[in-house]
């Protein structure tokens, strides 16, 4: 009676079955696995999928920005000016003859680059300030935090606009400006967090060994602020967008030729009656754009929030 030879498994499977093994061999297989389960959590939510979709798209069009379109969106042939949307001009073209498409596709690299940027400055800024606001407490955090109130008390928009106003017009100083006005909630998470895990046992543990007050905060507290933060970055890039937009439409933002869909909604409002795609087409891609990222937002809250059971 001759045995069975063994039918090997797959890579996948075994991938699979290492992913899921229930004795993790290093921290970098814990970390792994903690990956692939909260993927699992988010790829099962096409809400979240749907938003990660957009935004996927968002970046391959700003990434292949050359290759899908006919020119950069600044080439100007008053012949074609105001040509509806057809097979040869996909979404028309405006006062100048310019390809409302390749702006479009063009302007995606703006608003990767302000939300970037943007987000670079403000995550930085607002742990700072929320960690050792909450860390420290007393008269620190009474001060850290009526500094954070000043500028939680205005809005927005209204003080980004006075901050390019006193810098002037330009996409640089338009998002300093923004991550100026945008800091102040994540220095409040931050601040929230650490109150909760500041006399955790694992922080008295790092106590007793020696660890500085600095190597506690951002060895310890700050990491675990960190998912917070990224949440809310997600759902506030709707916000951020729509700051840009504003103050490109008022003309402080990115300055012509650039394709700032802010700056042309505010050129193509005057034909919106009867050349209604000028100004609607930028309009839509900021909603678009705009949805996907609170979509995404709140898929990732649903796997990086500990308290909302995402992966539990």
């Amino acid at each position: 009676m001759t045995s069975s030879a063994a039918v090997p498994r797959s890579p996948s499977r075994r991938l699979k079955t290492w992913l899921l093994s229930d004795s993790p061999e290093s921290v970098f297989h814990a970390r792994c696995q903690r990956l692939y389960l909260g993927w699992r959590v988010f790829s099962i939510n096409p809400i979240a999928m749907t938003g990660l979709l957009i935004i996927v798209s968002l970046v391959l069009a700003a990434a292949l920005a050359p290759l899908l379109t006919q020119g950069d969106g600044t080439e100007q042939v008053l012949s074609r000016r105001l040509l509806p949307p057809g097979a040869e001009h996909w979404f028309g073209t405006d006062e100048l003859g310019r390809d409302i498409y390749d702006r479009i596709v063009w302007g995606s690299r703006i608003t990767l680059y302000i939300v970037g940027l943007v987000g670079v400055l403000v995550v930085p800024i607002g742990l700072v300030i929320g960690t050792v606001a909450g860390y420290v407490g007393g008269w620190v955090d009474n001060v850290l935090m009526r500094f954070t109130d000043i500028f939680l008390a205005f809005p927005r928009l209204i003080l980004a606009l006075a901050f390019v106003s006193a810098l002037g017009p330009g996409i640089e100083n338009a998002v300093l400006a923004i991550a100026l006005t945008t800091w102040s909630p994540y220095a409040r998470l931050a601040r929230a967090e650490t109150i909760t895990i500041r006399n955790s046992e694992y922080i008295m543990a790092a106590k007793l060994q020696g660890a500085s007050g600095w190597r506690i905060l951002y060895g310890h507290i700050a990491p675990l602020c960190i998912s917070s933060v990224i949440i809310r970055l997600t759902l506030d890039m709707a916000g951020i967008i729509l700051t840009a937009a504003g103050l490109g439409f008022l003309g402080l933002g990115a300055q012509p030729p650039l394709p700032e869909w802010g700056a042309m909604i505010s050129t193509g409002r005057q034909y919106l009656l009867d050349q209604w795609w000028v100004a609607t087409v930028p309009g839509i891609a900021i909603f678009v754009v705009s949805l996907g990222f609170n979509l995404l937002g709140d898929g990732l809250r649903d796997v990086l929030d500990p308290k909302g059971g995402g992966t539990g």
